[in-house]
C-alpha cells in the first residue's frame, strides 16, 4: 500500500513540475510550453537552454534574441536556416525557423514571401498586399497579408486635404502629369484618380522638391513619399490592393 501510495505522490509531483503557470506541458520548466517549443520556435523541449550560451530559451524569446545562434543576435538580423527571410519575419508568418522550405515545395520562405507567396501552402496561392497610411503620424505602412513588411515617411495634403477612408490602387504610370503643371514619378492613383501615392514631384524646369519636405503635409491631397520607397511601392503594388488612410 505504501509503495503504491508513493508512486501516486511521484507521478503527481512530476506531473506538477512538467506544467507551467498556464497549465501547458513545460518539460524543461524554461517558461515556454512544450507545444510552442516544438512547434513555433523548434528549442529543445527538455533543455531549458538550447543554444547553451547561460540564458534560457524564455529569457532569449522574451528580450527578443534567437535561441539557436550560438551568438547574442536579435531575431530581426538571424536568418538561422538561410532562407532569405529573418526569424522575426518567421515568426510573423508562421514558418519553420530551421526549416528555409517550410511547406516543402522547393521554394525557399525567404523566396516566395519575396514574391508574395504563401510559404506554408504547396499550391501557388498568392497573399493579399495592403497599405496604410496615418496622416497624423505622416506615415506609411505596408503589408503582406497581415504582416507589416515595411513603413515610410510622407508628406500628406495640407489643410486635411488627403481623404480619409479605404480606397485601392486603380492605375500606375511610371511619370503622371499633374494639373499643378508638375511631374509625379512612380505615380499609384487611388479610385477616381484625382489622388495618388507618388515620388516628391518634378517641375518642368527638372527642379525635385526636397525630402526636407517629407514628414510635413504640404501636397495638394496626394500622398509624397521619397525616391527609394516610390521605387519600391510602384513595383511592389500591382492595380488592386487595398489602401487605408486614416
Amino acid at each position: 500500500m505504501k509503495v503504491i501510495l508513493t508512486i501516486i505522490i511521484l507521478v503527481i509531483f512530476f506531473s506538477l513540475t512538467s506544467v507551467g503557470a498556464n497549465l501547458l506541458l513545460d518539460q524543461d520548466q524554461d517558461g515556454v510550453p512544450d507545444q510552442d517549443e516544438l512547434n513555433i520556435y523548434f528549442t529543445n523541449v527538455s533543455d531549458k537552454d538550447t543554444k547553451k550560451d547561460g540564458y534560457s530559451d524564455f529569457i532569449e524569446l522574451t528580450f527578443g534574441f534567437s535561441p539557436h545562434n550560438p551568438e547574442p543576435i536579435k531575431l530581426e538580423d538571424n536568418d538561422q536556416d538561410n532562407d532569405g527571410l529573418s526569424d522575426r519575419m518567421e515568426l510573423n508568418f508562421h514558418t519553420n525557423i530551421i526549416d528555409p522550405d517550410t511547406d516543402q515545395d522547393g521554394f525557399q520562405d525567404g523566396e516566395e514571401i519575396a514574391n508574395s507567396y504563401d510559404p506554408l501552402n504547396k499550391d501557388k496561392v498568392k497573399l493579399n498586399k495592403r497599405i496604410e497610411i496615418n496622416i497624423g503620424a505622416q506615415e506609411l505602412n505596408y503589408f503582406l497579408k497581415d504582416v507589416r513588411m515595411g513603413t515610410t515617411i510622407i508628406s500628406s495634403g495640407i489643410n486635411n486635404s488627403t481623404p480619409k477612408g479605404i480606397f485601392e490602387i486603380t492605375n500606375k504610370h511610371p511619370k503622371a502629369w499633374s494639373p499643378y503643371g508638375l511631374w509625379m514619378p512612380y505615380w499609384n492613383g487611388l479610385n477616381d484618380g484625382k489622388i495618388g501615392i507618388h515620388e516628391l514631384p518634378v517641375w518642368p524646369s527638372g527642379y525635385t522638391e526636397g525630402e526636407d519636405h517629407l514628414g510635413t503635409p504640404v501636397s495638394h491631397g496626394c500622398v509624397r513619399v521619397g525616391h527609394e520607397a516610390a521605387a519600391f511601392l510602384y513595383d511592389w503594388a500591382p492595380i488592386g490592393p487595398e489602401v487605408f488612410i486614416y
